[in-house]
C-alpha cells in the first residue's frame, strides 16, 4: 500500500481516538467524576476540544436539537470511516 494512504489512514485513526476521548471525557466532567479545578483534566479537555469542535460544529449546526442528546461525534466518526472505505476503493 501506498504509504501516504498509511498516513492518511493513521491520522483519520488517530483524530477518531481524540473524538472519543473529548466525548468521555465530556461525560465524566458532567457526571463530576473527574473534577475540573484539576489542570491536567483541563489541560486534556481544552486539547481534545480545541482539535474536534472544528469538525463537530458545522455538524452540530447542520442536525436538529434532539435534547441534550449529541450524535455529532457518532456522524463525524461515521463520515470518517466513509473517507477511510473511499480511500482505499478508489485508491
Amino acid at each position: 500500500m501506498n504509504p501516504f494512504i498509511d498516513l492518511a489512514f493513521t491520522i483519520i485513526d488517530i483524530y477518531i481516538y481524540i473524538l472519543i476521548i473529548n466525548v468521555v471525557m465530556s461525560w465524566l466532567v458532567v457526571a463530576d467524576i473527574l473534577r475540573t479545578d484539576n489542570k491536567f483534566v483541563i489541560a486534556i479537555l481544552y486539547a481534545s476540544q480545541r482539535l474536534t469542535n472544528p469538525l463537530l460544529n458545522p455538524i452540530r449546526n447542520f442536525l436538529p436539537n434532539l435534547g441534550g442528546i449529541d450524535i455529532s461525534p457518532v456522524v463525524l466518526i461515521v463520515l470518517l470511516q466513509f473517507i477511510k472505505r473511499f480511500i482505499v476503493y478508489y485508491f
